[in-house]
């Protein structure tokens, strides 16, 4: 997996700027993706990057790394039945709680801003694992929150035993990816249950929320999500701010949805 190999070569201190670009180039398509990206108006840098190493220079190691996660991710995914989603709705949603949970951050002033949008884009991926090994079970999940009008995620428990949120939680164990990521997705809808990192995951919870508010994308739940209170306290963000975050969510929304989802 092309972040594992990221991920070894920045935390090793003898690699090089030189050396991670290296890397990367050696994926054309991860490297136009990311070209898009820090020359778009995500970013709004005043002059063209046009080389990865100087896209590592000017955005940071780690930012660049949770960028290449966040755009391979999108082309992992392959021969989900198209009855139970369509893949370009739930990549876009993803993208949204990605732009939500980025911009939330920035309110925050949180370092490395580039994480939240990245848990923003994986928060969801358990519902692929389970569309793609299940599909009858995830069938019949759907029918019910439809016909019942009730919330996927309580579908999927009822018919499946457990939902996407403890699925995601494992498949990122088996990725070895950051335990902050790992715990973002597995309490996403449960915010309050985060011990290591609670703050991290109320943004992604509010995040998804916003989302599915602004009608951005689907990741095939039908309802908004239910709000925990508790979570807006968490992330200590005034509620005035919310008309400028979601000016912000639908401008980010855009750029990445043409940077990320472009061949």
């Amino acid at each position: 997996m092309m972040f594992v190999r990221i991920t070894e070569a920045i935390n090793n201190p003898r690699t090089s700027v030189q050396e991670i670009s290296r890397i990367i180039a050696e994926d054309p398509g991860l490297t136009a993706r990311l070209l898009r990206i820090v020359n778009s108006a995500f970013y709004n840098f005043p002059t063209k990057i046009d080389t990865i190493s100087r896209a590592v220079t000017i955005v940071g190691t780690q930012q660049l790394r949770d960028l290449a996660l966040a755009t391979s991710v999108l082309r992992m995914f392959k021969g989900i039945p198209k009855e139970l989603v369509n893949m370009e709705s739930f990549w876009k949603h993803s993208i949204a709680c990605g732009a939500a949970a980025r911009t939330l951050a920035g309110y925050r002033r949180e370092s490395n801003i580039e994480r939240f949008f990245v848990a923003g884009v994986l928060h969801d991926l358990g519902r692929l694992v389970i569309f793609g090994k299940i599909p009858d079970l995830a069938r019949e999940a759907i029918t019910m929150a439809e016909s019942a009008k009730i919330p996927l995620l309580q579908a999927e428990r009822t018919v499946i035993g457990f939902d996407h949120a403890l699925v995601g939680r494992a498949l990122l164990q088996q990725w070895k990816l950051p335990n902050n990521l790992v715990d973002v997705v597995s309490y996403h809808h449960a915010p309050a249950n985060s011990l290591a990192f609670p703050n991290e995951t109320a943004i992604i919870h509010i995040a998804d929320i916003f989302a599915h508010a602004l009608e951005l994308g689907s990741s095939g739940e039908r309802c908004i999500p239910a709000f925990t209170p508790e979570a807006w306290d968490l992330i200590g963000v005034q509620t005035s701010v919310i008309p400028s975050v979601i000016k912000e969510v639908e401008r980010q929304y855009d750029e990445a949805i043409f940077a990320i989802l472009s061949e």
